[in-house]
């Protein structure tokens, strides 16, 4: 196990499913630049989350062309873009995702927090849930996320909703929220 005072929480941001899910599912169009997250915000919610230091990864398609006014904006905001590029017929953010959870679960420390809905990421964060010391985390839509990856909640794995929970968005979203019974406030059903 690291020395707790040398923690640090390592963000994976899967980029186009945050941008799909938002568009495709909640918006049902593509997000104006008001709907969209506010990554600043996220990475602040990683640090305070643990009470930490973290390392941002953002993980973007380049097959076709690579977008550097918001490839720039993420270095700016201290992330590190993940320029990714492959044949059409592989997922290369998910693979890169991938390799790089089961990277952390070899290195053995290195708390995660996962930005995305994505099933493809259950076996990996499972992975990681085996390990007593480690802490890991979900960043997403609460009702949209996978149904894999919301099993691994009674495992460990904690979920964290990108608007409630992280305060990610300047607008409101018009979302079906499921509602945890000990947050729910009936005076907003009735005012």
């Amino acid at each position: 196990m690291a020395d707790p005072g040398s923690r640090e929480t390592f963000l994976l941001v899967d980029g186009e499913n945050i941008d799909a899910t938002l568009g495709g599912s909640l918006l049902g169009r593509r997000p104006a630049p008001e709907e969209r997250p506010r990554w600043d915000r996220v990475l602040e919610h990683a640090r305070t989350t643990w009470d930490q230091p973290v390392r941002g990864l953002f993980f973007l398609n380049a097959s076709h062309n690579v977008p550097m006014s918001f490839v720039q904006a993420l270095a700016a905001l201290d992330y590190r873009p993940v320029l990714l590029s492959g044949p059409s017929d592989v997922k290369v953010v998910d693979v890169a995702i991938q390799k790089t959870l089961a990277a952390l679960a070899e290195r053995g420390s290195g708390d995660v927090l996962l930005a995305s809905h994505d099933g493809d990421f259950a076996d990996q964060v499972a992975a990681l849930l085996t390990e007593p010391h480690r802490r890991v985390g979900l960043l997403g839509f609460r009702e949209l996320v996978s149904g894999a990856l919301v099993e691994l909640t009674g495992e460990g794995l904690e979920l964290f909703d990108l608007e409630d929970d992280v305060g990610a968005f300047t607008v409101a979203l018009p979302r079906m929220r499921i509602i945890p019974i000990d947050r729910f406030d009936p005076w907003t059903l009735l005012s």
